[in-house]
């Protein structure tokens, strides 16, 4: 099936249907997919950077407002009073590089983020994507617990590439047109690196998370050891491996989904001389090799684990709660970084370095 016509009879059946009635998947797969607005846009990195403020380079975060330049290790869905997301009980927090323009006479303009299909209400954000292949097959994660996908670093291939784990989709054309295969299956609109060209419909990133983990730590060092990808390397979308024998717990496929708006960034007036693209990553990084991202688990009680046992499709699952945009959009962090991020910039926010 297109992913297209997929994620069209997920919010078709969600749209058609009271926010308290399921709506199921074919057979006893979860396939759970809803929106988060921004809760706040500065540079505080609680997982890589405790307690440091401000952090290297700027992020994009949503969820829960517990985040903070330090989030404790315990259950966070004590601490947070609010959620921007659609599952009312997940308090998590997710965050992302942002994304800049570079135009041709240095200045840079932070890319904005656009709500996803079905998603009009949301205020920018990320979408996020628990997967399941049926009851009593994955783990829900346990509170504290916390990772971290991506090398903020890297500016280069890793062997044959990480493009299963990490992808940029070139939209052809409004209203997502392009949009025919499942996330970073497209061999041609899909790359691990920024597209080279102009995309006519904005630019989305996916970044897929490990799915298996040791069992027994919450967190690791580098907030990575902890957990790992199956046997076989990192699954595509919707599907899973086998777990190795270190890490042989199943958990939810997790993956975030960010649609950016380079729609007013095309003319060829403004992009470098030289032809290159002109977007960067927040950690400077021109290659898109860098995206990463951070999660900090903070669902509430075992409505997570339902999610994933309850052959749940779209954003609304049986004994679940949910609320509309209008009440996640009055969630929200206050700023605690004193610094301009918006507007035309002399130089990205933090130093650039990506760390």
């Amino acid at each position: 099936m297109l992913w297209s016509t997929l994620v069209f009879l997920a919010a078709a059946a969600v749209n058609a249907a009271p926010q308290t009635t399921p709506v199921k998947g074919p057979g006893d797969n979860s396939l759970v997919r809803f929106g988060c607005s921004q809760v706040v846009i500065e540079r505080l990195d609680p997982l890589v950077n405790p307690g440091v403020n401000p952090s290297p380079h700027l992020h994009q975060i949503v969820g829960g407002d517990a985040f903070n330049a330090s989030i404790p290790s315990t259950d966070v869905s004590n601490l947070a009073t609010c959620t921007t997301c659609t599952f009312s009980e997940d308090f998590s927090n997710y965050w992302t590089a942002n994304v800049y323009f570079k135009a041709r006479n240095g200045t840079y303009k932070r890319v904005p983020q656009v709500p996803n299909r079905f998603f009009e209400g949301a205020q920018g954000g990320v979408t996020v994507y628990y997967l399941s292949p049926g009851k009593n097959t994955v783990t829900a994660f346990k509170p504290g617990f916390r990772m971290l996908v991506g090398d903020s670093m890297r500016r280069e291939k890793k062997g044959s590439g990480l493009k299963s784990q990490s992808c940029f989709r070139c939209f052809t054309g409004p209203n997502f047109e392009g949009d025919n295969y499942s996330p970073c299956a497209d061999p041609k609109l899909d790359t691990e690196t920024f597209p080279s060209g102009p995309c006519l419909g904005g630019i989305r990133s996916n970044i897929h998370f490990p799915t298996c983990w040791d069992g027994v730590n919450l967190d690791s060092s580098n907030h990575q050891d902890h957990v790992a990808y199956p046997i076989g390397g990192p699954s595509s979308f919707a599907t899973t491996g086998e777990c190795p024998s270190t890490h042989p717990i199943k958990i939810p496929q997790l993956m975030l989904e960010i649609v950016w708006d380079t729609t007013g960034f095309n003319n060829p007036e403004d992009w470098p001389e030289d032809g290159s693209q002109p977007f960067v990553l927040s950690t400077g990084d021109s290659t898109g090799y860098g995206q990463h991202a951070d999660y900090v688990f903070g669902w509430k009680g075992d409505a997570l684990q339902k999610l994933m046992d309850g052959a749940c499709f779209g954003n609304t699952c049986e004994g679940v709660k949910t609320q509309d945009f209008t009440e996640a959009n009055k969630c929200a962090v206050p700023n605690t970084v004193d610094e301009v991020t918006e507007g035309w910039l002399e130089q990205l926010p933090g130093d650039g370095s990506g760390a």
